[in-house]
């Protein structure tokens, strides 16, 4: 039997008489005072178990002369799996903490029984769809776990963001803190109370037990992961006219990112620079929008640790991405799977408000967004290849590195502007890539 998962979306909102109030007679009535949304969430994955949890996002308006725009947001998610995978966030945001500065700040410890892994470089590492799927009589299966590995990560952040030059230029700095542990996915965990023809065969730690102790592609001293402090500074030029989903406007950034050897568990240090633009642009007034963002990542200086690589850099009031391909960057394509040095990724989508009303007091609104993603190395992660067979040699020059692609659509729901649920179904346009993937979460990708 195939690891399915079904996710059942549930919205509901639990509001208080007081920040009900409506004020004045504008097409979108304002809100004041706290504004909580939630989305309970269930599922179920053969390998990890069962899913439960909620996501719930409070948002306060203050008195509500600023609104859509809010004073302080409070995020916080809990999910647990059967099994032991879970995530547990808490973040916030707000630019009336400090007088003149926006401030970010977010605790997070996630747990993953079975993280993507597939190897570096994109196209050059070789992936077979077949290795993973257990359909009766497949010749080629090895486990639904053999691309796989498990992973423990304590992540700290904390951004600043002021203005420069009225409220479109302006500057930020930051720190985030990386506790990242790393291991072969637990087979005996995931196998305990099955039956038989569920179990997951033992397949030696699949590809990462491969890298990390067969072939020794992985260096001995990173194979289990580290600790590292990131410091980031940059600028910002931002003309958008609403943040969860602008219909006119440009968001671009530049910024550097220094982890130094001596605020790392390691003795080794990087820099990178990171350039995005995102341009919104209106097609027909309040209902249809184009939308489009192009990042470039680029290692500067030093070697970047291998379980580092994956990780995809925003300024604020974005958040740090975990991984090239999946529910953030490139949907329908494998998360993990474009994993290099230096990377160039972008995403082009039409989005179309086709209804507006106001139910029980609250602003609602539908869209619908049809979208193209695509992304590629540009420069490759070195791997070391002496330790490898001369058999499996060609599974880490497999094809030549080019781009990456996925196409969909997607279906949103906002509440009151801000608390937006998003389902988005993306299908990649090679099999190198995966085949689709479905997604529920919050909030338009960009």
């Amino acid at each position: 039997m195939k690891s399915k998962i079904v996710p059942v979306l549930l919205l509901s909102a639990v509001i208080s008489q007081a920040a009900l109030s409506q004020e004045g007679d504008s097409a979108v009535s304002r809100k004041s005072g706290f504004i909580p949304g939630g989305v309970p969430a269930i599922a179920y994955d053969t390998d990890v178990g069962f899913l439960y949890g909620i996501i719930l996002n409070l948002y306060f308006y203050g008195d509500g002369s600023r609104y859509p725009k809010y004073d302080h947001s409070f995020y916080m998610e809990w999910s647990r799996t059967t099994k032991g995978s879970g995530n547990n966030i808490i973040r916030y945001d707000s630019d009336k903490l400090i007088r003149g500065v926006r401030t970010l700040g977010e605790v997070s410890y996630l747990t993953e029984q079975t993280l993507d892994f597939y190897g570096f470089n994109g196209y050059r590492a070789y992936y077979n769809h077949a290795f993973e799927d257990d359909y009766a009589g497949n010749p080629d299966y090895r486990s639904r776990v053999f691309y796989r590995q498990e992973r423990k990560m304590l992540r700290l952040r904390t951004d600043f963001t002021g203005d420069i030059r009225g409220n479109t230029l302006k500057w930020f700095g930051g720190i985030e803190y990386y506790d990242v542990r790393l291991d072969t996915v637990d087979i005996g965990k995931l196998n305990d109370g099955k039956d038989a023809s569920e179990k997951l065969p033992g397949v030696g730690g699949g590809l990462f037990g491969r890298y990390a102790f067969d072939w020794n592609v992985l260096p001995p001293d990173q194979v289990f992961g580290g600790r590292h402090t990131l410091l980031k500074m940059g600028l910002i030029y931002d003309t958008r006219d609403n943040e969860p989903n602008p219909m006119k406007g440009v968001w671009t950034e530049a910024q550097l990112i220094f982890a130094p050897s001596f605020l790392s568990g390691k003795d080794m240090g990087y820099s990178k620079l990171v350039l995005t633009h995102r341009q919104y642009i209106t097609l027909i007034p309040r209902d249809l929008n184009l939308a489009y963002r192009v990042s470039y990542q680029k290692k500067l200086t030093g070697d970047i640790p291998y379980y580092m690589l994956p990780f995809v850099f925003n300024s604020p009031p974005s958040w740090t991405r975990d991984g090239l391909g999946g529910s953030k960057t490139m949907r329908g394509i494998l998360r993990n799977r474009v994993v290099g040095d230096d990377y160039l990724f972008g995403n082009i989508e039409a989005r179309w408000k086709f209804l507006h009303f106001d139910l029980w007091k609250w602003n609602i609104y539908l869209a619908l967004n049809g979208f193209l993603d695509g992304g590629m190395v540009t420069r490759e992660y070195k791997v070391d290849l002496s330790g490898v067979p001369p058999a499996y040699l060609d599974t880490f020059d497999h094809q030549n590195e080019k781009l990456h692609l996925s196409a969909g659509g997607g279906f949103h729901f906002a509440l009151n502007e801000n608390f937006i649920v998003a389902a988005d179904y993306g299908r990649a346009l090679s099999k190198q890539d995966g085949i689709s993937g479905f997604y529920v979460g919050l909030d338009f990708l960009f």
